[in-house]
Formats: structure tokens, sequence, C-alpha cells
């Protein structure tokens, strides 16, 4: 009875922790079985998971992409848990995939002290904190690890722009997921756009809060949008994962806009959503998986910004009769500024 005990509590134990493993595609093609397996791929997604129309959504699509264009293995693991973060990790690397990859910064100490337990293997992490020394120069990643960069304060400083210029309170609102420099790097850019064409516009920022649940908070996303709103805000930019359904709720409510954040979101709130700041997270994922198949992957820095398409913002069929002729003009003109280097966007407040 002892031994059958022991047995079945470790069939449990497995049992849960594969709870959270989902494979994509067939189980051969997840398990990397037969003679050409192909690139075996591990990702694991940030807290909020898939469906948070946003940076989770995007960077699956560039595994999915790989896996249609490429003939990769995917291997998704979507943490129910802050502990399961680095479990789901550690299992991906104990199974030999060619590339594990963490979505979001706070995958980076987790990533950075496997990559030294599992040198042959590939890391990457969207978004990686770079740490610097006490000169304040850049810290260089492990040599197998892909620290992936974006410059959204770029894309912002667009969305920013275009906010102020369709402003008619010249009033203009942030909503902020978990307040760490990554986060703040947007709400710089949207407030030196908002300013690039409106010195005397109001920027009202805040925060959803100080742990990573701000990111999945829709509720304090609304409630802050609708006191922005109530202040006179018309305009609302959201950098706050899928918190920021509460922000284009409120602006459903209202009648009033919101900027979306990472990828297209004009389906939130059709006709209230005035642009999204698009970020190609699944640019950077679907060229890691490139490069490891052509067998050309190396650690180091990747950024990805306005001259590389890393970012941007929506214009299409959808908006366009949101954004007078004018307005798109003045945004276009600001683009091509950034990228020739005659406007310096901040990154920090």
């Amino acid at each position: 009875m002892r031994k059958l005990l022991i047995v079945v509590g470790v069939l449990l134990a497995v049992h849960v922790a594969l709870l959270f493993v989902r494979p994509s595609g067939s189980a051969q093609a997840a398990a990397g079985t037969g003679s050409d397996r192909g690139v075996n791929v591990g990702l694991v997604l940030d807290i909020g998971g898939l469906g948070d129309k946003s940076f989770n959504d995007g960077a699956y699509r560039g595994a999915v992409r790989a896996e249609k264009e490429l003939g990769a293995h995917i291997r998704l693991i979507e943490p129910g848990e802050e502990s399961d973060r680095e479990s789901g990790l550690r299992l991906l690397a104990a199974q030999h995939m060619d590339l594990v990859i963490g979505v979001g910064f706070i995958f980076t100490d987790d990533v950075t002290q496997l990559a030294k337990e599992y040198p042959n293997i590939n890391f990457a992490v969207v978004d990686y904190a770079i740490a610097t020394d006490k000169a304040g120069n850049p810290i260089p990643p492990p040599p197998n690890v892909a620290a992936l960069k974006f410059k959204e304060e770029e894309g912002s400083f667009l969305v920013g722009a275009l906010a102020a210029l369709v402003s008619r309170s010249k009033k203009v609102g942030f909503v902020g997921g978990m307040d760490v420099p990554l986060i703040q790097k947007f709400e710089a850019g949207y407030k030196a756009g908002v300013r690039s064409v409106c010195p005397n516009c109001t920027v009202i920022s805040q925060y959803a809060g100080v742990t990573p649940i701000a990111f999945r908070n829709p509720g304090k996303g609304k409630e802050l949008a609708l006191s922005q709103y109530q202040q006179g805000v018309d305009v609302i930019y959201h950098a706050s994962g899928s918190t920021g359904l509460g922000v284009f709720e409120a602006a459903r409510q209202t009648g009033k806009y919101a900027i979306g954040v990472d990828a297209d979101q004009y389906s939130e709130a059709p006709g209230r959503v005035l642009t999204s700041m698009v970020k190609g997270v699944d640019v950077a994922v679907f060229d890691m998986v490139k490069r490891v198949r052509d067998k050309t992957f190396s650690g180091g820095i990747y950024t990805y910004g306005l001259a590389q398409n890393g970012v941007g913002y929506v214009y299409d069929e959808h908006n366009r009769a949101l954004i007078p002729d004018s307005v798109r003009a003045r945004v276009e003109q600001l683009k091509g500024e950034i990228i020739a280097g005659k406007i310096p966007v901040p990154s920090t407040r």
C-alpha cells in the first residue's frame, strides 16, 4: 500500500507539472520525433497568457508563423503563477529545446541563471532587462542569450503626437500596467510626442500597480480611465496588457478615445480606438527561430525600432476616418525625422 501511494504521488506531481504545458500543432511535432524533427522551440508566455490581444498574442503569432513557414515545432507554456515561470523554462531546457523564449522582462533573471546551467541551449527574452556596471555601461547577457529590445519610446512618440493633434480638450492620458522602467519608456515617449506638437497640452499619467498583477487587472484599468475621462481627457494611451481591456470599456462607455498597444486593438472598441502603437514581438520571435534554424543564432542585444519596423502605429481602413489627412502628414513627418536622427526621443521620465 505504501509503495502504491508513492507511485500515485509521483504520477500526480507529474500531472500537475504538465497542466500548464500546451503543445502547438500535432503531438508528434511538439515532441520533436522523427528523423527530420526541425527546430524545437519552447515559448513561455508572460502573465496574462493567450487572449491578451497584445504582448503574448504577438509572441504566439510569431511562433505560429515560424511553425508554418520554417517547419518549427512549438511547445507553449502559460504560467499560472509566478513560480510556474521558472519551472516552465527549466522543463523546456531539460527537454533540450533548440530555442527557449521567455516573453517579458520578468524572465530576465531566470533565463540568465538557466543559460549558465545549460550553455548549449539557445535562449531569448523579449524585453530582456539589461543590467549596467558601476560606470553605467551595459552588461551583455550570457553568450547563449539573445536580448530582444524595442524602442517603444519611438512608437509612443508618434501616437502621443497623434493624440495631441486630434484632442479637442488638449488633455490626454496614459495608463500603464506595472510601474517599471520598461513601461516608463512608453510614458516618456508618449509625453515627448504630445509636447512636440502641443507644448500646452496636459498629460495625466497613472499606473495600475507595482506588481505583475498590474498587467491583468481590467477593473483597475477601467477605474483609472474613467477618472481621467472625467477630468477632461479625451484620448488615453494604455501600455498595460490585459488591464487595457478596461480602458477600452471606459472609452466605449464615455464615447471618448483610446489608443491600443503592442498589436492592432481596434476590434476591442470599434470606432473608439484612435490607433494602436504596434510592437513587432512577432517579428522578433520569428527572427530568432529563423536564426536558430539557419545556424546563425548568437547571443547579444537585438534592437527593433522605427528604422527596423520594430515599432509603429496603425493607420488603415478602420481608423482612417478618425485621423485627418493633415494629422497623418504631420505624424509621418515626425517619423521620418526620428529615423533620420533629427529628433532624439527620451526613454526615461
